[in-house]
C-alpha cells in the first residue's frame, strides 16, 4: 500500500521534498480506508501543502523540520479557513471555520514537539493521531461530501486516493469482517449530537467569527446553540491572539464540562484557555495577591440563622425566611448596595413583592446583623468573595489581561459579578462576550447589562432556531409558563422558547403520576424501557432534599449513579443525577424529571421561578423526556 501511494505521489506531485513526500505518503495510504487527501504539487509558503479529510475532521497540513513562526501559521490558518468557508453540511449547516484544524508534521530529527500554538504539532510517528476513531467527528458520507466540495474550491490541489488491495477469497469485493466491525465501531462512536464540533448553521457561524468593537452578547432560548457558538468563537479568538483566554460561568462544575468539549473541538488550544467558575477565579486571584478569604457556606448559613432569630418577628409576617435570605444575597450584596440610603432607591428587578421604606429599613437591619455575625468569626460569604476581588482588581489591574473573556449562563450571575467581569475584560474589541437567556434564570432577582456599565448596543445577537430538542420534547417544554420578562439581557424585547423554530422532528415523551411510594418502581421501569444508554441519561430534580430521595431510590435498585456535582463531561455508563441548578448548561440524550407535588403555597414570584426551572429541566433532553410527579400519601 505504501509503495503504491509513494508512486502515485511521485507522479502527481514530483516537486515535493523528501520529508514532505514521506509524510504525505503515510497520509495517502489512509485514503484506502475512507480518508481523503488533496495535495498541492507545488508548495507555497503560508499555505497548506495538503488538506486531509478524515473521521476526526478537516486538517490543513504543513510539513517541515521546524514549527513555522506565528505569522506564517496565522497565514496558513486564514488561507485554510477561507478555502473551506461555506462548505455545506447536513440539514442546512456549514463547515465551521474554527473546525478546520492546522496540523504541523515535523520530519527529520526535529525531536518531540514542545508547543502547539495555533495548530497541532506532530512528529511523523504521531501521524496516526489524526485518524483515531474514538475522536471521530465525521462519518464516511460526510468525509466524501466535504472532500468533494474542497476539490471544486481548491483548484491548485489534486485529489489523490489509493484503493484497498483486492482480497483473493470467496468474499472478493466485500469488506472483511475486521473492517466492517471497525467501521461499525466508528459509527457508534460518532454520535449525531456531536456534529456541532464540525458543522454550524449559517447564523451561528456568522456570530462565531464576527468582529465586535466592544462587549457583545448572545441570547436566545434553550437549545439554540449559544454555548456551541461561544466555544467556536473562543477558538476563533484564540487563533487570532497570543494571550490567555478565560471561559467562566456561575455554576461550579459547568466550566470543566465545557473544557472537555473544547478539548475535543480544539485540542491544540485547550491549554491557552482557563476554564473556571467565577467564584473559584476570584478566590485564586485574591490568593495570588496575598489575601486568604475564608468562605464556608454552612458557617454563613449559621450566621444568617442567628440574625434571623433577632429579626424574625418583624419580617416573618411579610415573607418567609427564604425570601429575605435571597433579598440579601441577590439584591443587597448581589448589587453591591453599601448603605440604607442606597438600598431605599435601588431597583429590585425580578422581585415581585414591593417593599416600602419602612420595610426596607427592617431588611437592612437584618442584613447588618448578618454582617456582624460573619465579621465576629472572620468569615465571608460568596458575595463577599466577588466584592473583594472587584475592589482588588480596581486597586491594581493585572499587568497582563486576558485576550478575551467568555461568560456562559450570564443570567444567573449577580450584578457585582458582572461588574467584576467588566473590569477583568477591560476595553477593546472582542474582549468580552456574554452568553445567556433570561427565560432560563433559575435564581431570583435580575439586572440589565447597562446596570453593570456594559454597553452592547449594536453588538447583540439573538439565536432563534432550536437545534437540541426533538420536536415532541420541545413542544412539551414550550407549555411551561415561564412568565418572567423575556428580554435580550439589556431590556429590549427578546425571544421566548415558544417563538423558536424546531430543527429536529420526532422525539418521545412519557409522563407518570402516582404516590411517592411507587416512585422508585416507576424510575426503574422508565430506565429499563429506555433505548438510551444509562451513561447518556440524567435524572433531574428541583430541590436538594429531592435529590437525596431519588438518589437513595436508584441506589437501592443497584443502578450506577454519578451526581452532577461530580460530572466533568466524561463518557461512562452511570446515570447522572442532580438538581436543575446543576443541570443548567448541560444536555443529555434522555432525561427523567422528578417533581414532588407536595410543596408550600407559592406566590407570583415563586411560580415564575418554578416555571423557569421546569423549562430548564425539560429542555435538557434531546430525544426522550420522562416527566414524573410524585404525590404525597
Amino acid at each position: 500500500m505504501a509503495r503504491r501511494a509513494g508512486v502515485l505521489l511521485a507522479e502527481r506531485a514530483p516537486g515535493l521534498d523528501a520529508v514532505t513526500r514521506r509524510v504525505l505518503t503515510a497520509l495517502l495510504t489512509r485514503t484506502a480506508s475512507g480518508a481523503r487527501l488533496l495535495v498541492r504539487p507545488e508548495p507555497v509558503a503560508g499555505q497548506a501543502v495538503a488538506f486531509l479529510v478524515a473521521a476526526r475532521g478537516v486538517f490543513a497540513v504543513l510539513v517541515g523540520e521546524r514549527v513555522p513562526v506565528d505569522a506564517e501559521l496565522g497565514q496558513a490558518v486564514l488561507h485554510a479557513e477561507q478555502g473551506c468557508a461555506g462548505i455545506a453540511g447536513p440539514r442546512g449547516q456549514v463547515l465551521a471555520r474554527s473546525a478546520v484544524h492546522l496540523a504541523v508534521v515535523l520530519g527529520g530529527d526535529a525531536g518531540p514537539p514542545r508547543e502547539r500554538r495555533l495548530g497541532w504539532v506532530l512528529t511523523e510517528a504521531q501521524v496516526p493521531e489524526l485518524f483515531r476513531r474514538d475522536a471521530a467527528h465525521l462519518d464516511r458520507t460526510q468525509v466524501d461530501s466535504v472532500a468533494g466540495q474542497l476539490v471544486e474550491r481548491l483548484s491548485d490541489y489534486v485529489d489523490l486516493r489509493v484503493s484497498a488491495p483486492e482480497k483473493a477469497s470467496a468474499g472478493e469485493g466485500l469488506l472483511g469482517l475486521a473492517e466492517v466491525t471497525e467501521d461499525q465501531v466508528g459509527a457508534a462512536q460518532l454520535r449525531p449530537f456531536e456534529s456541532w464540533l464540525t458543522f454550524l448553521h449559517p447564523q451561528q457561524q456568522a456570530v462565531a467569527v464576527r468582529n465586535y468593537s466592544g462587549p457583545a452578547r448572545i441570547s436566545g432560548p434553550a437549545g439554540t446553540g449559544k454555548t456551541v457558538v461561544a466555544l467556536h468563537r473562543l477558538r476563533f479568538l484564540a487563533r487570532r491572539s497570543t494571550g490567555p483566554l478565560l471561559f467562566t460561568t456561575f455554576v461550579r462544575t459547568l466550566p470543566l464540562v465545557h473544557k472537555a468539549s473544547f478539548a475535543r473541538l480544539a485540542p491544540e488550544l485547550v491549554e491557552r484557555v482557563e476554564f473556571t467558575n467565577l467564584h473559584a477565579w476570584a478566590r485564586e486571584f485574591l490568593r495570588a495577591r496575598g489575601h486568604e478569604v475564608l468562605v464556608r457556606s454552612s458557617s454563613a448559613e449559621t450566621a444568617f440563622s442567628r440574625a434571623w432569630v433577632v429579626h424574625r418577628l418583624t419580617l416573618q409576617d411579610i415573607e418567609d425566611v427564604g425570601y429575605w435570605r435571597t433579598e440579601i444575597d441577590r439584591v443587597i450584596k448581589g448589587r453591591g448596595v453599601s448603605s440604607l440610603a442606597e438600598y431605599q432607591r435601588t431597583p429590585r428587578r425580578g422581585r415581585v413583592r414591593r417593599l416600602d421604606g419602612a420595610q426596607r429599613e427592617l431588611v437592612w437591619a437584618l442584613f447588618q446583623s448578618y454582617q456582624r455575625n460573619l465579621a465576629e468569626r472572620g468569615l465571608h460569604d460568596h458575595n463577599d468573595l466577588i466584592a473583594l476581588a472587584l475592589a482588588e482588581l480596581r486597586r491594581e489591574p493585572p499587568q497582563r489581561r486576558y485576550a478575551a473573556v467568555v461568560v456562559d449562563e450570564v443570567q444567573d450571575i449577580t450584578l457585582m459579578g458582572l461588574r467584576l467581569l467588566r473590569e477583568l475584560a477591560g476595553d477593546g474589541p472582542n474582549r468580552l462576550l456574554l452568553v445567556g437567556d433570561g427565560q432560563q434564570q433559575v435564581y431570583p432577582g435580575g439586572w440589565r447589562l447597562s446596570d453593570a456599565g456594559i454597553p452592547v448596543q449594536g453588538r447583540g445577537e439573538i439565536l432563534r432556531v432550536n437545534y437540541r430538542n426533538r420536536a415532541k420534547v420541545l413542544g412539551f417544554a414550550q407549555r411551561f409558563d415561564a412568565t418572567n420578562q423575556v428580554d435580550d439581557l439589556d431590556g429590549a424585547a427578546g425571544v421566548g422558547l415558544r417563538e423558536v423554530e424546531s430543527a429536529n422532528s420526532g422525539g418521545k415523551i412519557e409522563s407518570w403520576r402516582g404516590p411517592e411510594a411507587e416512585l422508585g418502581a416507576a424510575l426503574r421501569t422508565a430506565l429499563a424501557g429506555s433505548s438510551v444508554p444509562n451513561g447518556r441519561t440524567a435524572v433531574i430534580v428541583f430541590q436538594r432534599k429531592d435529590l437525596d430521595r431519588c438518589t437513595a431510590l436508584l441506589r437501592s435498585a443497584g443502578i450506577p449513579l454519578l451526581r452532577l456535582d461530580d460530572y466533568l463531561g466524561a463518557e461512562d455508563d452511570r446515570v447522572k443525577v442532580g438538581t436543575v441548578h446543576r443541570a443548567k448548561g448541560l444536555d443529555f440524550q434522555a432525561v427523567l424529571v422528578v417533581e414532588f407535588s407536595a410543596r408550600p403555597e407559592e406566590d407570583e414570584e415563586q411560580r415564575e421561578l418554578r416555571g423557569r426551572q421546569q423549562l430548564v429541566a425539560a429542555t435538557r433532553a434531546r430525544d426522550y423526556l420522562w416527566w414524573g410527579t410524585a404525590e404525597a400519601g
